[in-house]
């Protein structure tokens, strides 16, 4: 049984590597042109990393990830993360910022 898995086992790292670096790229994208579109007042309202710091970490890590083709490397993993941090933790501070509603 041993013997026969290799093949199959290529295909499903394969797909699986493929998928996770889709949804990396996804991810990146959607954070650094989330961010290249808000003002960056709003930043400094919000008390975290300048527009111009998630900008170059989001946009640095897109580019390795995209011009590597992996993102199970170090730059796709930290960019996962950093996308992540920046839509699940900034992004809806900046929301709330822009509806004028504040911090609460």
């Amino acid at each position: 049984m041993a013997s026969s898995a290799p093949i199959f086992y290529d295909d499903v790292q394969r797909y699986i590597e493929f998928a996770i670096l889709l949804f990396a790229l996804v991810i990146e994208t959607v954070a650094f042109v989330h961010c290249l579109i808000q003002r960056g007042a709003a930043f400094q309202a919000l008390g975290t990393l300048p527009k111009g710091a998630w900008a170059a970490i989001i946009g640095v890590c897109l580019v390795m990830t995209w011009a590597g083709r992996d993102a199970l490397g170090i730059f796709g993993l930290i960019g996962i993360a950093a996308s992540l941090i920046y839509l699940l933790d900034v992004r809806p501070g900046l929301k709330d910022i822009a509806d004028g509603k504040g911090f609460w």
